[in-house]
């Protein structure tokens, strides 16, 4: 976060802290909550029951450091429910020792009115955007030259290759994560896509029927943070009905930084595909609107991918759904109790997604799994574009395709819903052990 200016109207000192009296809110005056943490700080000065172990005035100052010259709107929005969330993590990791302490408790409500009142999501970021370098030091040590803003030439001018990883989210919701594993998610709500030093996605999802928790993507918000000479911190927010071919502030390039043609958006399909380059950490990220969804796409440098802090928090594409979030994606089989949905039987179905995916891996049984919990055939869509860009992003052509026998207990050979080997495995199992107690009464 940026550091408190050097100079201040009244500087005391707390307990440790550093505490300016003569604070007068973060941008402009104007703003309630900038004079409530002045308040705070006030409080918390007369109070004799402040014991130094409480550091909601550590927790009150780098806040007002962090939101300092801020004018809400536009990026600056961003970067204002960035410092929020910072703000309520600090929070937390006191409230133990401020159990009986007023400024506390004033200062976590004071951020859930403001969290509410700026629309600001409990998810997401708590710092401000990173600066180190995304390569080794060797690689990146010359902020001035050309390759500074090139991933992969940067690292092939030092004899080194990427290592590329792929994550996918399409249909009810699908995921497939960085390690290429897949589940099929509820994860209703705001969720996490990606979050490291470079880079932030998070996907909202939203129910597709009354009958299933089956949910689909309804909105994307992707975050480039700032970067050395190269870019300017861009965000770009895409929703049903509306899939810009610009990021918010209406440009489609880094900003006003030497390297920003390094980053920049192309409209592959005017209203329906999106893609995102992002050069200078070697990334490149597919949206589509399909039917009544977002489908999500991302190609990203190992190197990129890890560039985050321990116990970062839950990244989907990173570390897959939470258990209790994960949908059992294997099909209903006939005379099975999950009844489908009308519009399709299990082999209708199956022959529908048939004629977009010839070949049965998952992403074809994702496909007959929407159709039957939905009935809708732009899920066909999702799943042949998942697959595409799957083709497109993922730098190893032997996984393009997940075979179902990578996947314990997977559907049935086909749509007539034979047995897995599991299932099989169970009943020879079984008969042995009926075998073994039937034998000595023979």
């Amino acid at each position: 976060m940026p550091q408190p200016r050097a100079s201040r109207v009244g500087e005391l000192d707390f307990c440790g802290i550093p505490v300016w009296a003569g604070w007068m809110g973060m941008g402009r005056r104007s703003d309630p909550f900038g004079h409530r943490v002045l308040q705070i700080f006030t409080l918390a000065l007369w109070l004799p029951a402040v014991s130094c172990q409480c550091r909601i005035l550590k927790c009150n100052s780098e806040y007002l450091s962090a939101t300092s010259g801020l004018h809400l709107g536009g990026e600056e929005s961003v970067e204002f429910c960035v410092a929020l969330r910072a703000y309520s993590q600090c929070t937390r990791k006191t409230a133990r020792a401020c159990r009986g302490d007023l400024a506390y408790h004033s200062a976590v409500h004071g951020i859930e009115d403001l969290m509410s009142q700026h629309n600001c999501s409990k998810v997401g970021p708590t710092r401000a955007p990173a600066r180190a370098q995304p390569t080794s030091q060797d690689c990146m040590a010359h902020s001035d030259a050309p390759e500074t803003c090139n991933y992969e030439k940067s690292l092939m001018q030092h004899g080194r290759r990427a290592n590329y990883t792929h994550c996918g989210l399409f249909g009810d919701p699908h995921l497939r994560t960085f390690s290429d594993s897949f589940q099929t998610c509820k994860v209703q709500g705001a969720w996490p896509l990606v979050d490291n030093s470079y880079l932030f996605v998070q996907v909202t999802n939203v129910a597709v029927v009354r009958t299933s928790s089956a949910t689909a993507s309804s909105k994307l918000t992707i975050i480039f943070k700032s970067f050395q000479t190269c870019v300017d911190q861009k965000v770009y927010q895409a929703e049903v009905e509306d899939l810009p071919a610009a990021f918010v502030d209406g440009s489609r390039n880094g900003g006003e930084k030497p390297g920003a043609s390094s980053l920049r958006v192309t409209e592959k399909v005017a209203g329906q595909h999106v893609e995102i380059e992002a050069q200078y950490i070697g990334t490149t990220i597919a949206v589509r609107q399909v039917g009544r969804y977002l489908t999500f796409a991302i190609r990203m440098p190992e190197e990129v991918m890890n560039s985050f802090e321990d116990n970062q928090g839950l990244q989907l594409c990173l570390r897959g759904c939470p258990t209790n979030e994960r949908m059992d994606w294997r099909l209903p089989q006939p005379g099975g109790a999950r009844v489908p949905h009308e519009a399709f039987t299990h082999e209708s179905a199956a022959a529908k997604c048939k004629e977009k995916l010839p070949v049965e891996d998952l992403y074809f049984w994702a496909c007959v799994f929407d159709l039957l919990t939905t009935g809708d055939t732009n899920f066909t869509l999702a799943a042949y574009y998942a697959l595409q860009d799957a083709k497109n992003l993922h730098s190893n052509k032997d996984k393009f395709h997940i075979y179902q026998r990578t996947v314990e207990h997977p559907p049935g050979n086909s749509a007539t819903g034979s047995p897995s080997h599991g299932s099989l495995a169970i009943v020879h199992l079984w008969s042995l052990l009926c075998l073994c107690f039937t034998l000595p009464h023979l």
